[in-house]
């Protein structure tokens, strides 16, 4: 049986540059790639079948042809000889696209100026240039792929309504100014250069000083925050309006934000967020602030509350809403994983950088958070679109407030001290950094933070036609029950004895009864549909803090992992039901020992025991699992004996399924089980017993909602 050995794709984020001339690079590298695959959308358009990968190669192929032209002509180090060459092999390739959208006139549609490019087309787009020798120019490698801009542009309905509910939204200019510099010594130098290096020699501060809390905030259902957290909302009560919240991982920086714009009354606040957690930020504002109303920005914004207080959007969608963001008066702004627009050329933090400025324009006190686990002293010129963001540089030089720090320091770059003082007058502006280790105290040494993701539109329907077919199923079988009861036998409302019986039997059959899905294939779905996000989310965990250890029940889940993770350049390596004893050694060991492998993907049966990973405190969930036990076993692999940080598994839900009610079932369980050991007489609960109560709430809510309303 063929074994996997560790991959380190890793090593793929420090290959070389295509640095060959441009004869070389254009003979070898993407003239014959763009000429394979047109040929191959040929071929396709001649047989009749075109289609959508066809059409998005046809696409790409087009963008790619026009984006060399325009580089070829205007780069004057090409000689003229080999710029000739070079554009008659391009109008060959236009040559062969001219002839095949005449074969499929649809086609035609996809040259336009404004045709959508869909992030699929962006990956095709930047494997093709990985395959000719050449690096994608515009993506963070840390960064989920990013659509290329397109000029649409959308305002939804009701922003519509409120801009006519309100349209004269006044500027807000009651802030306190920025100070101003009293003198100006260093008025001739050129500073950012020394800031950055200011952090390249390090020093012992990272945060900003934060007061105490004279109150500790606190949500719904009895949540609180904790010590740590409060102290950053402390700080917006007090007056400071940004920050560069850079917390490790699982500190809890979500709940940080939303209280901070409480305090600081800065509604409506934009939130921009990968589209992973753009799920979890409307269910952390609806736990944090309830009074508050969240919305979230899918596509072209149809669904969305222009009334809401929390308008989320994710980054790839801003190129289609930034218009009317930039005039909706928000108050404040948060801008989570910030270190996606780390690359200034790119059109996301172009996108963020300009909403930052109009928010500024108009809000003399508005907030302004950047929220990233990533180490503030490793590669610090990164974070200058940050620094932008919050408004504490420009393009060329400090903004009043730090330049009249710099300015009381009475220093210069040419004296020694300069360094640590300018870096202490950054971290005053509001840098905050705390790891796990820091704040031990707060936290406990094992959670499980719940991590509710959206599906994509296609995923999502096929899921709930599933469960809706299995619920159809259940209830078909129920009346089937009580049509064959005795005349007579009244039933008032649900009989949730025949509801759990009839469950009951479904469970039992569900391994042999082929008329359709069943829980187990339904929960299959579920993880299939969520393995990309997942892993991206793994990824994200992986550059922040080091080290992640990935479980999953199924191979195909595991497999569409390790895909996500080759695409993004980090290295992992796999435990699994079939390997050997020393491939699976191998494999352990070069998660523990070589640091370019970051993640290592595991089966939660095949790795649930008997391991120890302690080097890693993160664990991701990208399935959940039928006992609490078996979710405990994985847990531990990393929370043992020996860990010196607090452990928190990131539980990935899939939101709008039956992910939620399994999740909680599988608590109450764990619930169970700890009662049980301190003693109390209560069974703990089995994997059948949770398998019967998901079919249970799937046949209630199915018949609750078939039911007449008084």
């Amino acid at each position: 049986m063929a074994q996997r050995p560790p991959r380190r794709h890793g090593a793929s984020r420090t290959a070389p540059r295509d640095r060959q001339g441009p004869r070389a690079r254009d003979d070898k590298g993407l003239m014959p790639v763009l000429a394979r695959t047109v040929r191959q959308v040929e071929a396709a358009a001649q047989r009749g079948k075109v289609r959508p990968s066809s059409r998005t190669a046809y696409q790409v192929v087009a963008l790619l042809v026009r984006e060399e032209r325009a580089r070829l002509k205007g780069d004057t180090s090409v000689p003229e000889p080999e710029r000739t060459a070079a554009l008659t092999r391009l109008d060959g390739i236009a040559t062969i696209l001219a002839k095949t959208a005449a074969l499929d006139t649809s086609l035609i549609e996809l040259l336009a100026e404004d045709a959508v490019v869909s992030p699929s087309a962006v990956s095709l787009r930047n494997d093709l240039l990985r395959a000719a020798g050449r690096e994608p120019e515009e993506e963070p490698e840390e960064a989920p792929v990013e659509p290329m801009p397109t000029t649409r542009r959308v305002v939804p309905p009701t922003v519509l309504a409120r801009q006519l509910a309100n349209p004269f939204l006044a500027p807000d200019f009651s802030g306190v100014p920025s100070p101003r510099p009293r003198t100006n010594r260093l008025g001739s130098w050129e500073l950012l250069t020394p800031l950055f290096r200011a952090f390249e020699y390090g020093g012992d501060a990272t945060c900003m000083p934060l007061p105490e809390p004279t109150e500790v905030p606190h949500g719904i259902r009895g949540l609180e925050l904790m010590h740590h957290q409060a102290q950053v909302v402390a700080a917006a009560a007090d007056g400071h309006r940004t920050f560069l919240l850079a917390d490790e991982p699982g500190l809890g920086k979500t709940a940080q934000a939303l209280l901070c714009a409480e305090a600081a009354d800065s509604f409506p606040l934009l939130v921009v967020v990968p589209n992973v957690v753009k799920a979890n930020w409307a269910h952390e504002a609806e736990l944090w602030t309830p009074h508050r109303v969240p919305t979230v920005i899918h596509g072209d914004g149809e669904t969305i509350d222009g009334f809401a207080d929390v308008v989320i959007v994710n980054y790839e969608l801003l190129d289609r809403h930034v218009g009317w963001l930039g005039q909706h008066g928000f108050r404040g702004m948060v801008v989570d994983e910030a270190h996606f627009i780390k690359n200034k050329a790119s059109q996301r933090s172009k996108h963020v950088l300009q909403l930052s400025e109009r928010i500024r324009a108009r809000s003399a006190n508005a907030l302004f958070m950047a929220l990233t686990g990533t180490p503030l002293i490793n590669d610090i010129e990164d974070f200058k679109a940050i620094w932008q963001l919050l408004g504490w540089i420009d393009d060329t030089k400090p903004r009043h407030a730090l330049m009249a720090a710099l300015e009381e320091t009475g220093l210069s770059p040419a004296d020694r001290g300069f360094y640590a003082a300018a870096r202490r007058s950054v971290i005053d502006l509001g840098i905050v950094r705390r790891r796990k280790v820091d704040v031990a105290s707060d936290i406990p040494a094992r959670r499980v933070a719940d991590l509710p993701v959206e599906l994509d539109d296609e995923a999502s329907r096929s899921i709930r036609a599933a469960e809706q077919e299995l619920a159809r199923r259940l209830v078909a079988r129920y009346e089937a029950a009580v049509a064959a009861r005795r005349a007579g036998t009244p039933v008032v409302g649900v009989d949730h004895d025949l509801v759990r019986r009839v469950a009951a039997a479904e469970r039992k059959n569900a391994g042999t009864d082929q008329s359709g899905d069943n829980v187990f294939t339904v929960m299959r779905r579920i993880g299939q549909a969520k393995a990309g996000l997942a892993a991206d989310y793994a990824a994200q965990l992986a550059r922040n803090v080091g080290k992640v250890v990935f479980f999953a029940k199924h191979v195909d889940v595991m497999d569409a992992a390790e895909q996500t993770f080759a695409k993004r350049g980090l290295g992992y390596s796999s435990v699994r039901g079939d390997q050997t004893p020393k491939a699976r050694k191998a494999n352990i060991e070069a998660f523990l020992t070589d640091p370019d492998v970051a993640v290592i993907v595991c089966s939660l049966t095949a790795a649930g025991v008997g391991l120890n990973l302690q080097v890693a405190s993160n664990v991701v969930l990208a399935e959940l699992s039928w006992t609490s036990a078996e979710q405990t076993q994985a847990i531990d692999r990393v929370h043992r004996i020996g860990q010196t940080e607090p452990v928190t598994a990131w539980r990935i839900i899939a939101a709008g399924t039956i992910d939620p009610r399994l999740a909680e079932l599988i608590d109450d369980k764990a619930g169970l089980a700890a009662r049980a050991l301190d003693g109390s007489d209560e069974e703990v609960g089995s994997s059948a017993d949770v398998q019967l109560e998901a079919l249970v709430t799937l046949l209630t809510q199915a018949l609750e909602q078939d039911a007449p309303t008084p």
